[in-house]
């Protein structure tokens, strides 16, 4: 019983859900088997239903038929039932959990059963519920449409000539529903063909963008523009104009989205940002800052209490790079506590020690950097290369040339991806060049200043740029 699918279902229910489907199993319209019941008690006793050694079906026989020698069909008869009483309960708990879905079910019942007036006042209750539905995504279309879908079958039903049919409004409620799905599936499909290398046929799209192209005044529905340029912004990313619509569109419609499918977006959208600045488009720095900003003070990148921290570190990056530093400051001290207990520690005195460099507060800088030893390698290695930064524009050379030398070791001795060990080889190979080059031979410093420009990867670029256009 152990392995068992009852076991296994049983134990991703709330407390709350084991003590509904204790009244359930007690109810003699849901079960009318009383060793049903005695099994139930016994998994809930103590605690049983977690511990394996009170799990075996011959450890448990005795507790559901006393006195009883073991009998494996009995008791798999009983398990049975049990899973048959269980399965409606979940079926029940699911279709309750939406009052638009469980009205929708009983509008059905009362057309079937042509109690006309009973159907007529609950397709009122499920219109006003709809109008109060807070979001107005996929699903809330889906739920429109599945209502004028029920009054046409009702109408249907009367079998009179004379009553008004609603068929268009079904028609352009269908077509709404089908887009607002299609594009937001189509996302998905992109989003994982990226990730995991796969081409997938991304079918009737062109007809879709032709649709929507010719009918503009549909990308006035959110569900439908917030992924139509979402898609956009994944598959024609040389226009930008495609970004700030999506921007605009989470920014003036995010609320119309549960957090999570908002979450998705704010990917697509960060991503994006990602791609530009990787491309070195700068300015895309203050659009991710702007994404990251209003993505934690709504609580959309906050997930389960908790904020990643890798969310964390990239708002404090973008941050310091704009100069928004009262806000990344005030971010630090009052989200730290969002990150799980683990890391917290690193990526606060992390985040600090960027702030303090942005600040050009090189003691603080440095005393963070010099006292930290980083669990996460990438950190550690951002960190050497803060260090790096400060003793280069402190001008403190002999110091730098040491250093650079004990990074290269310490490099070598890590594990990291290939990506990490080169780029951050360049970065040191890069400034030791800058540091010996003759500042007075023009030709040595177009030549780094070429260098820099061709190296990848590279991403101390523009400051390994900066640097050599100073000499």
């Amino acid at each position: 019983m152990i392995k068992s699918r009852l076991i296994e279902i049983l134990r991703t229910c709330s407390k709350k859900e084991l003590k509904t489907l204790n009244k359930w199993l007690r109810s003699p319209a849901h079960n009318q088997r009383e060793d049903v019941v005695l099994l139930y008690e016994y998994l809930l006793k103590d605690d049983h239903l977690r511990k394996d050694a009170y799990l075996g079906k011959t450890v448990a026989f005795p507790h559901v038929y006393p006195n009883e020698d073991y009998d494996d069909a009995k008791f798999r008869q009983t398990i049975f039932f049990f899973m048959k009483a269980l399965e409606d309960f979940l079926i029940y708990q699911e279709i309750r959990e939406s009052d638009v879905q469980s009205k929708m079910t009983l509008s059905r019942v009362y057309r079937k059963r042509r109690l006309n007036r009973h159907f007529e006042k609950n397709m009122k209750q499920i219109e006003s519920l709809q109008q109060k539905q807070v979001y107005r995504n996929r699903d809330y279309h889906r739920n429109e449409f599945y209502r004028l879908q029920e009054e046409y079958d009702f109408v249907v039903s009367q079998e009179k000539r004379t009553i008004d049919m609603n068929l268009q409004e079904v028609s352009d409620t269908l077509d709404i529903s089908y887009l607002a799905d299609k594009l937001r599936h189509s996302c998905h499909m992109l989003a994982h063909q990226t990730v995991y290398k796969v081409d997938y046929n991304l079918s009737l799209m062109t007809e879709l963008f032709n649709h929507i192209e010719s009918n503009p005044k549909i990308l006035e529905i959110p569900a439908i523009a917030i992924y139509y340029y979402s898609y956009m912004t994944v598959t024609d990313k040389a226009n930008e104009s495609h970004f700030h619509n999506l921007k605009s569109q989470i920014f003036e419609n995010g609320q119309l989205f549960p957090q999570r499918e908002l979450m998705s977006l704010y990917i697509i959208a960060l991503n994006y940002c990602i791609g530009q600045k990787n491309m070195g488009v700068l300015h895309f720095i203050r659009e991710s800052f702007e994404l990251y900003q209003q993505g934690i003070e709504t609580g959309i990148l906050i997930q389960q209490g908790q904020i990643s921290r890798f969310t964390f570190i990239n708002a404090v990056i973008n941050g310091t790079f704009v100069k928004e530093f009262t806000w990344v400051e005030d971010f630090i001290h009052n989200y730290k506590g969002y990150l799980d207990d683990k890391s917290r520690e690193d990526v606060v005195q992390f985040s600090l020690s960027k702030l303090y460099y942005e600040k050009s507060d090189y003691d603080k800088a440095l005393r963070i950097c010099s006292q930290m030893d980083y669990k996460d390698i990438l950190m550690s290695l951002v960190s050497k290369t803060m260090v790096l930064k400060i003793y280069y524009e402190q001008r403190e050379l002999d110091v730098l040339e040491s250093y650079l030398e004990s990074f290269r070791s310490y490099l070598s001795r890590k594990k990291a991806t290939a990506y990490h060990k080169s780029n951050f080889k360049n970065i040191i190979r890069l400034t030791k060049k800058l540091v010996r080059i003759n500042p007075y031979d023009p030709k040595g410093k177009s030549k780094i200043i070429k260098e820099i420009e061709t190296t990848n990867p590279l991403t101390e670029r523009a400051w390994l740029m900066e640097q050599a256009e100073r000499l």
